[in-house]
């Protein structure tokens, strides 16, 4: 039973973790949700770990499978299963929230149960990410992980976290509307289903693939983010606190990646093929961009450190 379940309890596990976290009240029993935070999460990566262990390496097939109806009217369901790359991601997610709960253990000190519980919710529905194998469960975990984001960096940010939270939420909800429509299509096509198994089963023609392709290329491309859809992670990752920098870099960025092979690849991969050559020069772009950046930003603290210098050596002859 444990083991049929597994996923079902490494997601839900943290959840059900930050309500009792929540119910500590307020700062005046900080430690105890300290505690009480870091337990969880310990807990969460030691459940994650017999995913690893109990993994069949010679398997291409998914994994650690769960299926129940959720919403029988539209044959939406609750079915998870992992591959090798989703699996190595549970566990990153896993350990990661442990070092964000040991690093905000001096820093934050307002609103502690609710900044560890933003994180323990997080953690839960960034698993259920990398689980799902039902296209509408996939897009629930998807957006809904903004909302603990949004929530971190606007409470718990720097100065301009409002501006940062707005941008960062707009950019990443368009592109999300944008996967959603596509989604919708798709189960037509595929005659009522969101199994990811039978999207990846659907005939489509090369106009249709290229359309599909771009609609999820504008969701995962926001959030990896590639060059021209980047310019709220700046805002972001400045505005966050550490723990929430740490989770955007090592973790939700990686998401965009995961989108790509789960979801462009597999069913639009003629348009895959056909627009590599626009994801390529995108991607040059961005090399070459940032180069820049970080030579002007290089040659900027040199300008200020010779002018320190001058000033310095102009002070003391005078």
């Amino acid at each position: 039973m444990f083991e049929a379940n597994q996923l079902s309890l490494a997601i839900w596990l943290p959840i059900v973790g930050a309500i009792i976290v929540l119910a500590t009240g307020n700062d005046q029993r900080a430690g105890l949700a300290r505690i009480l935070a870091l337990v969880v999460s310990i807990a969460t990566f030691l459940v994650t770990l017999p995913l690893y262990t109990a993994f069949d390496k010679a398997s291409a097939e998914l994994q650690f499978i769960e299926h129940m109806p959720w919403i029988s009217a539209m044959n939406i369901n609750y079915s998870l299963g992992i591959d090798g790359i989703a699996l190595l991601l549970i566990l990153l997610t896993s350990f990661i929230t442990i070092i964000v709960i040991i690093s905000a253990w001096q820093v934050i000190k307002e609103k502690v149960a609710q900044y560890m519980a933003a994180f323990l919710i997080m953690e839960g529905l960034m698993i259920g990410v990398f689980s799902a194998t039902d296209a509408i469960l996939f897009y629930v975990f998807w957006e809904a992980m903004l909302i603990p984001m949004f929530l971190i960096i606007g409470i718990w940010g720097g100065p301009n976290r409002v501006y940062a939270t707005i941008k960062f939420f707009l950019y990443t909800l368009l592109g999300s509307l944008l996967m959603l429509v596509a989604l919708i299509y798709l189960y037509f096509k595929s005659n009522g289903s969101f199994a990811l198994a039978d999207l990846y089963m659907v005939k489509l023609t090369l106009t249709e693939q290229i359309w599909i392709f771009m609609a999820f290329f504008m969701a995962f491309a926001v959030k990896i983010p590639m060059f021209p859809v980047h310019t709220w992670l700046p805002d972001a990752h400045v505005e966050a606190p550490t723990g929430g920098s740490v989770v955007l870099a090592a973790i939700m960025l990686k998401m965009g990646a995961y989108g790509f092979i789960r979801f462009n690849l597999p069913i639009t991969p003629d348009a895959s093929h056909t627009l590599s050559g626009f994801i390529i020069v995108l991607s040059l772009i961005a090399i070459v961009y940032i180069a820049m950046v970080a030579l002007a930003q290089t040659d900027m603290k040199k300008l200020i450190a010779y002018s320190s210098i001058s000033h310095m050596g102009f002070v003391t002859l005078g």
